[in-house]
């Protein structure tokens, strides 16, 4: 999906990180251009609109995870922005402390388009499901299917429960969307 070079993968998730730290400050994060000793193809992959989720995990519980779906802003801008916001505005939980940041750990990741899928062509794992009925609207990354050892089915139910939906609400007129996820997850930019 990105054809990402492990360098831009580590300097993605170094800005990612580095909007954490500024948002847990009370600081406008900075917006940097992808710098120029990296290729041009992955400057131009840092650059191109993408939709994105950043996912904050602290000694391996959720701290905060906050997305932005449509494709109107830079993959850069997108990791910065959501970043800081799984860092504030994650309603699930407090905001994140400046000596909460070296314990976080994050993970980026850069959402393919959404398309149709019907239930029994979902694959745990692989795909994200996205599903709205009335102003109801749920969407869960598809590393939550393999965290819970979920069945294709459980995973339909609970992409409904997050919609605030009931959990067959996928049988009865909800419209479902699938898409895929490049996760870019901080132990690997280190790594590579």
């Amino acid at each position: 999906m990105l054809p990402l070079s492990n360098a831009a993968k580590r300097w993605l998730i170094e800005t990612a990180r580095q909007a954490v730290w500024s948002a847990s400050m009370g600081e406008k994060p900075a917006l940097p251009g992808p710098p120029a000793d990296l290729p041009a193809s992955d400057r131009e992959s840092l650059e191109r609109p993408r939709a994105a989720f950043v996912t904050l995990t602290k000694h391996g519980k959720l701290r905060g995870c906050v997305g932005h779906v449509a494709s109107d802003r830079s993959l850069v801008r997108a990791a910065v922005e959501m970043a800081a916001a799984a860092a504030l505005e994650d309603s699930r939980f407090d905001p994140v402390q400046p000596e909460e940041v070296p314990a976080l750990h994050l993970e980026i990741s850069v959402l393919s388009p959404f398309f149709p899928i019907t239930p029994d062509a979902i694959e745990p794992g692989r795909h994200g499901l996205a599903i709205e009925k009335g102003l109801h609207r749920g969407l869960l990354l598809p590393q939550v299917a393999l965290t819970y050892h979920w069945t294709a089915q459980q995973f339909l139910e609970g992409v409904c429960q997050k919609a605030g939906l009931p959990r067959d609400a996928w049988k009865h007129g909800a419209s479902l969307e699938a898409f895929t996820a490049e996760v870019i997850a901080e132990e690997e930019a280190e790594a590579a």
